[in-house]
């Protein structure tokens, strides 16, 4: 039994080692033309972001190669985010503060605030920001150039996460990972089927004319993880998306502890992996392939496995750890978070399986003060 585990644990192993090496030789980060014509509204919805607004108006402002406007949405702020960004406004003109009307009913905050946003920008490309992304100078204008070499009317990555505590080590890396490690980014490339579609909503780019065909945010209004809804609808309205690597485009400190990381990915995960038919998939992929070699392991040191059963196990370990090390380096994370990579798969499941029963329990996603029907509209 322990030598048909081990060689499961192997093959589970292998799938994103693998997809990694092909999708880390594919995903590049976008060069700037010499000369990008055009202008880009940088839009940046906010809600209660006085620690973060001013670093990343800063940045916004700092983008060069391409002609911007900077728009923030301030969203009911009860903080001092409207006050700094209006103080920062007054000296620059390219920097606008646009208050967002109340939520209306069926609405989730952040569409809103979107929607409310690309209704008053004037760029040719609308280039959405979380609140707590600092922009590199040269990220619009690289965006922006890859949208026209390629054709895509989505054009996102990643940025580089920043981590400070133990529980941002143990769930944020899983992003890239399971990204990288598990979307074919060939096929997407060479196919519009939605299924094949993804963003990080921290960091998208999306021609003004194709966000305008789908509806806008207005479409999924009810959703809460853009990131996953709007590359779909672009791809099922006959566009093409695209992701490129974002650790040298933009840099984000998403959560400060584990609470605050697991009430985030929780939110997400309502409209992601935690669905009754996904959820078992995505557990015997990850188990197997990242949690089962280390107890495999641990087992054959205690003398509970066969050598061939030990030898498997090791190898299995070995490919699962050189994956998520090839990933962290190339996304600049850090390095301390590889030695934690059974452990942050083991927290990813709970986040998930969590969110599932709670699901069935009639639960609510609770972001920024506000509460959302478990699964969307």
């Amino acid at each position: 039994m322990f030598l048909v585990l081990a060689v499961l644990a192997l093959a589970a192993a292998l799938l994103p080692a693998l997809l990694s090496a092909m999708n880390l030789a594919l995903l590049r980060t976008p060069e700037p033309d010499a000369a990008t014509e055009g202008l880009v509204s940088i839009l940046i919805p906010a809600r209660n972001e006085a620690g973060n607004i001013a670093q990343t108006v800063r940045a916004a402002l700092a983008s060069a190669g391409v002609e911007i406007e900077v728009l923030v949405g301030d969203d009911h702020s009860t903080d001092a985010t409207a006050a700094i960004v209006a103080a920062t406004a007054a000296g620059d003109p390219r920097l606008r503060l646009v208050p967002v009307p109340s939520l209306p009913e069926g609405w989730t905050g952040k569409n809103h605030a979107c929607a409310h946003l690309a209704a008053q920008a004037r760029g040719r490309h609308l280039l959405f920001v979380d609140a707590d992304v600092r922009l590199r100078p040269l990220a619009a204008a690289g965006l922006v150039a890859h949208a026209r070499r390629t054709g895509a009317a989505l054009v996102s990555g990643v940025p580089r996460q920043v981590m400070g505590s133990l529980g941002e080590r143990l769930t944020v890396p899983m992003i890239n990972f399971l990204l990288v490690g598990y979307l074919p980014v060939a096929m997407m490339r060479a196919s519009l089927r939605p299924a094949l579609g993804a963003a990080c909503g921290q960091l998208v780019l999306i021609g003004r004319e194709a966000y305008a065909g789908i509806g806008g945010h207005g479409a999924i209004r009810g959703f809460l993880h853009d990131g996953v809804r709007l590359p779909r609808l672009l791809r099922a309205a006959g566009h093409r998306t695209d992701l490129v690597a974002g650790h040298a485009l933009a840099d984000c400190r998403m959560y400060a502890n584990l609470p605050e990381c697991w009430a985030g990915f929780s939110k997400n995960a309502h409209e992601g992996m935690a669905t009754a038919r996904a959820l078992p998939v995505w557990t015997a992929l990850l188990g197997l392939g990242h949690v089962l070699p280390v107890l495999l392991v641990l087992a054959g040191l205690f003398g509970a496995l066969s050598d061939a059963a030990f030898l498997l196990a090791l190898a299995a370990l070995a490919v699962s750890l050189a994956t998520r090390t090839a990933i962290t380096l190339v996304a600049h994370e850090p390095v301390a978070t590889i030695p934690l990579h059974p452990a942050a798969v083991l927290v990813a499941l709970a986040i998930q399986w969590n969110v599932l029963l709670r699901r069935e329990r009639a639960g609510a996603a609770v972001w920024k003060g506000r509460s959302y029907p478990a699964g969307g509209p």
